[in-house]
């Protein structure tokens, strides 16, 4: 874990903020490997400047302000993005408020009110497609122009290709709809994961031997509904698991729920909050026209899922610790 991981936010005074720091600016919504690209570009100007490097992001997802009656199925809520940044050996994140003012910023003023005056960077990386500022005017391109002028370094990263197709985050989330998680873990450099809060449900799983952990995922989650091999968190514990997303078709049909059966495990989840790692995906969510049925192959799912999870011994994201 990164020790003394900083989180700056709007409200942060200007005194609290290290002056001469490097950044990697980008939505980074999974902290995929084509952020890591510009992460990386950033430590490594970082470490030739002598200085801190942190991330800048924004939040909530500029997508979220222009379109919001269209939410979009995020790969990491703000927390979850915080801890993944944390984890890659940043000193901190500049997070900043995307609300109407900040809409209607111009590139020139983001330039020189946040990221020169605010912020007092000496050098930025940021990816080839990143755009920034009102009607997205501002550029990667506009930045290594303005660069001379300000007296910082400016790296632009190109896009990162896996079997000549660009990782992006909208490949990712077509991935996970699909079900296809390793192309997912691939494109991030990692299991994909979800963090929530263990709550009550039917107990239908404590009658059929199966007692699982539920959890709401945000409505707008795109996983494809089916069964997985998963990775659970609590803490620094780690445990194997089978897990469902769906709408239990042989039950209710009611709203989505993930429910999570941990592989011998034996005590009380209630209230805890729990990370859960999607290792591989097993089948599809299916209807069973009896009990027996489905017992039968719940079982048989536990043993894929044990099979998938043996052979991915250390398979988890690398999370940081937020301070």
């Amino acid at each position: 874990m990164t020790p003394g991981f900083t989180v700056i936010r709007d409200s942060t005074p200007d005194a609290a903020i290290p002056r001469g720091a490097v950044v990697a600016m980008g939505n980074f919504d999974g902290v995929h490997l084509g952020h890591r690209a510009v992460i990386t570009a950033a430590l490594q100007m970082g470490r030739a400047h002598g200085s801190q490097a942190f991330a800048v992001t924004f939040e909530p997802h500029p997508r979220s302000f222009f379109s919001p009656n269209s939410p979009q199925f995020r790969l990491s809520d703000e927390a979850s993005k915080l801890r993944l940044l944390a984890g890659t050996g940043l000193d901190g994140c500049v997070v900043m408020t995307f609300d109407k003012g900040r809409a209607g910023t111009s590139a020139q003023d983001f330039i020189h009110h946040d990221l020169i005056r605010r912020l007092g960077i000496s050098g930025i990386a940021v990816g080839y497609d990143f755009h920034f500022g009102k009607g997205r005017v501002g550029s990667p391109s506009l930045l290594v122009s303005e660069a001379p002028r300000l007296g910082i370094e400016v790296d632009v990263q190109a896009h990162v290709d896996i079997a000549e197709r660009p990782v992006s985050s909208s490949a990712i989330r077509m991935a996970l709809a699909e079900g296809q998680i390793a192309d997912a873990t691939e494109m991030l450099g990692g299991p994909w994961f979800v963090t929530g809060e263990v709550i009550h449900g039917e107990k239908r799983g404590r009658d059929l031997g199966y007692p699982t952990a539920n959890i709401r995922l945000d409505k707008t989650c795109g996983l494809k509904h089916g069964i997985y091999a998963v990775r659970v968190g609590r803490g620094a514990e780690r445990f194997d698991a089978v897990a469902s997303y769906g709408r239990r078709p042989t039950f209710d049909n009611g709203a989505p729920l993930l429910e999570v059966f941990l592989f011998d495990f034996r005590g009380d989840l209630y209230g805890c909050k729990l990370d859960v790692a999607f290792i591989g995906f097993i089948r599809d969510e299916l209807k069973f026209d009896n009990i027996d049925v489905l017992i039968r192959q719940m079982d048989d799912d536990s043993t894929r899922a044990r099979a998938a999870l043996a052979a991915a011994p250390d398979a988890f994201p690398k999370l940081g610790e937020v301070g």
